[in-house]
């Protein structure tokens, strides 16, 4: 397995418990839909390493706390302290409509209702406090705030997003 072929789940960050449980926090709004998995993929040294769930639950709403097979003492979980976890796009639920997955937009054109073809969405920026479309307008970086205000329609079948901005902000960038 390799990574372009999986999303980032979450992070392992501290220990449970003395027989080798522990703490993932994990990266999604809706937790709960991972709290029954069979298996996951520790990064352990850049090679993606599946592990069997001996069984898992919802800790303080965010974390996932975690009994993996075979990982059955503090030193079993210090060796995967701190990895990040992965699980395969295939096993992401469908969206439809106007939700999307970050992957799943990337080479999708821009279209804005008033300035007409923005660009390529090269990638997604979520380290900002707001997540940003990253698109490419003939080698000019331009990006538009994901926001749902903005974003009037996802269209799959022609890997178009269509959104609405503010007047003037991709203007600011053509400048």
């Amino acid at each position: 397995m390799k990574k372009e072929d999986c999303f980032y789940l979450g992070k392992i960050i501290k220990k449970y418990s003395f027989k080798g449980e522990v703490l993932a926090k994990l990266d999604t709004d809706e937790p709960d839909i991972y709290e029954n998995l069979d298996a996951i993929f520790v990064d352990l040294r850049n090679n993606l390493i599946p592990f069997f769930i001996e069984s898992s639950q919802l800790h303080k709403s965010e974390l996932l706390r975690i009994k993996f097979e075979e990982v059955d003492t503090e030193a079993d979980a210090d060796a995967i302290m701190k990895s990040d976890l992965y699980l395969p796009l295939a096993t992401l639920p469908k969206l439809e409509g106007d939700q999307f997955y970050f992957h799943e937009v990337i080479g999708f054109a821009i279209e804005d209702v008033n300035f007409g073809h923005v660009g390529t969405i090269t990638g997604i920026n979520d380290s900002t406090a707001q997540a940003l479309f990253e698109i490419d307008r003939d080698g000019l970086e331009i990006l538009i705030p994901m926001n749902d205000e903005f974003i009037v329609k996802v269209d799959r079948d022609n890997k178009t997003i269509i959104v609405e901005t503010p007047e003037g902000l991709i203007d600011l960038y053509l400048e």
